[in-house]
């Protein structure tokens, strides 16, 4: 394994407008949001002001009582220990509990959270960072995260869903049979084995074996994990959650971020409600008002405001944030100065500023996930033998292989020249047909544009006879593009981190750590 190239966001079409805006600080009111060492100590003594001791305590102690059982390493004692102290801090990442991590970007992604706290532990030796991984296990949509895959096979979990994903239990485990059976003769295939085993126990939950797997995985990097559905943290949430079921805190602060990326971009990647809160109660579903009162959606469930405000006192664990409330209570419970996210997650993120500022809550760094490709050398060098980079496979391929497919062809340069010249007498006739009447003129310009879209209509035809012409060469760039983009998408979307792990272990772990750029957002290319 070795490192090829990097190609940076921006010159990576299908990286969101948004995305590339942001990085450019071409939307106001981000710049000291964006990374770079003075923004980072602006944002340490923010947090330092307004993250009390008392919190660090709740923290302590939680990650404590949620990481029991483990054999924690040097590292992670270390940083545990550190989180007690006002002059440590955060770097987090959050993700789905996607069966055995699911596509491999979760890996990159907590990856490049570790990276990056490191980064600030070097420039900062006055103050600690630790990393977090922040457990999303109040998601409810259990689809989404059931299944991973390989190359050759899907592998799904089945189970009863619809409450958070993190409470349901593993009773369903063929899949860890399947599993063997695929990797069990490969270099590091029982070592896979065994962390799927260990992990997906079953009567384990979906927190407990998301927890156990990626401590194994980072447990020397020193790693924490952070289950965010628990009593003790959502205590400290309270007035933040009476809010938007007040005074529809969220839904009102976001209105003008919310309107001016919609006239900019077209839309928002999450649209605020006017709660944004779920009730947990064997399953879970929206809070929404219902004139006067408030009621369950989905359920009988209905409360007064009277009576909901005391649920909110007496049970502060049965309300569950939402994807846009979810960044405020992680900021809220956790000294963090920095979040490292997918482009959706950043995107979504964006709208949130203003809300931030009201609640008088620090905002952190937004940081957008690096991304990495895995190619192996002999489809680079089938890459290479057709004159091709690999930046072209992050363009519209459509057009590479047109131009690579009539490149030097002499029907093409001929009409080319063709139509210059005809675009050339119809201008000289255009400059003189003001000599007469106007519908001359208007005849000679609709001459014009027929004409040259014939051209238009010679060149598609020329390009789909050099398709038939050339079937062999076209072939062999769409099972190019396949082979960097299996099933058609970036393939980090795809893929299960086993792929890799299994013929190179730990060390491929460390490849992409290495490789991670923590302060220039890019992909990384890795030959393998």
């Amino acid at each position: 394994m070795k490192s090829i190239t990097s190609i940076p966001f921006q010159d990576i079409e299908s990286i969101p407008t948004l995305i590339k805006d942001y990085l450019d600080q071409k939307i106001s009111g981000f710049e000291d949001d964006l990374f770079s060492d003075q923004n980072f100590a602006k944002k340490c003594e923010a947090k330092k002001q307004r993250f009390t001791d008392a919190q660090r305590e709740i923290l302590a102690n939680t990650l404590k009582s949620q990481t029991k059982g483990l054999n924690l390493s040097d590292n992670q004692q270390l940083n545990l220990k550190k989180l007690s102290l006002n002059n440590t801090f955060t770097v987090t990442t959050g993700h789905q509990l996607n069966l055995f991590t699911g596509p491999v970007f979760f890996v990159y992604k907590i990856l490049q959270t570790i990276k990056t706290a490191d980064y600030l532990n070097k420039k900062f030796p006055g103050q600690y960072t630790v990393p977090i991984f922040w457990m999303a296990s109040e998601d409810h949509d259990f689809a989404e995260i059931n299944h991973f895959r390989t190359p050759e096979n899907y592998f799904e979990v089945r189970a009863n869903a619809g409450g958070p994903v993190g409470e349901i239990e593993i009773e369903d485990d063929h899949f860890i049979s399947e599993f063997e059976s695929e990797y069990k003769d490969s270099v590091f295939g029982t070592e896979l084995i065994l962390m799927m085993q260990r992990a997906y126990k079953k009567g384990h939950t979906l927190a407990q074996a998301t927890r156990i797997l990626v401590h194994e995985l980072f447990a020397e990097y020193g790693l924490l994990m952070l289950d965010g559905n628990d009593a003790r943290l959502k205590e400290q949430m309270k007035e933040i959650f009476k809010g938007e079921i007040l005074t529809r805190a969220l839904f009102e602060s976001t209105k003008p971020a919310v309107q001016e990326l919609e006239t900019r971009y077209g839309n928002v990647q999450v649209n605020p409600r006017e709660i944004n809160l779920f009730y947990l109660n064997n399953t879970r579903n929206r809070i929404e008002a219902d004139g006067d009162n408030f009621r369950i959606v989905d359920t009988e469930i209905t409360f007064t405001k009277e009576e909901l405000l005391q649920e909110l006192e007496n049970h502060p664990e049965k309300f569950s944030p939402n994807a846009l409330l979810r960044p405020v209570y992680q900021e809220t419970v956790l000294p963090n100065v920095a979040y490292v996210g997918g482009n959706a997650e950043i995107m979504y993120w964006l709208e949130l500023k203003d809300y931030f500022t009201a609640l008088e809550l620090p905002f952190p760094i937004l940081i957008p996930r690096n991304s990495i490709v895995q190619i192996q050398e002999k489809t680079l060098g089938k890459i290479d033998r057709l004159g091709l980079e690999i930046d072209d496979f992050y363009k519209n391929f459509a057009n590479v292989t047109r131009d690579l497919l009539l490149s030097d062809n002499e029907i093409l340069k001929y009409l080319d020249i063709s139509e210059s010249q005809l675009q050339k007498h119809f201008n000289e006739l255009g400059s003189i047909s003001a000599l007469t009447d106007k519908s001359f003129q208007n005849l000679v310009d609709a001459e014009k544009t027929r004409q040259l879209k014939s051209f238009v209509r010679m060149r598609k035809r020329l390009l789909r006879a050099e398709k038939i012409k050339q079937n062999e060469k076209l072939q062999q760039l769409n099972d190019l593009f396949m082979a960097v983009h299996p099933g058609g998408v970036w393939q980090e979307r795809v893929l299960n981190f086993s792929v890799f792990f299994a013929d190179h272990g730990k060390t491929w772990l460390q490849t992409c750590y290495e490789v991670i750029n923590v302060d220039k957002p890019e992909l990384s290319v890795i030959s393998i």
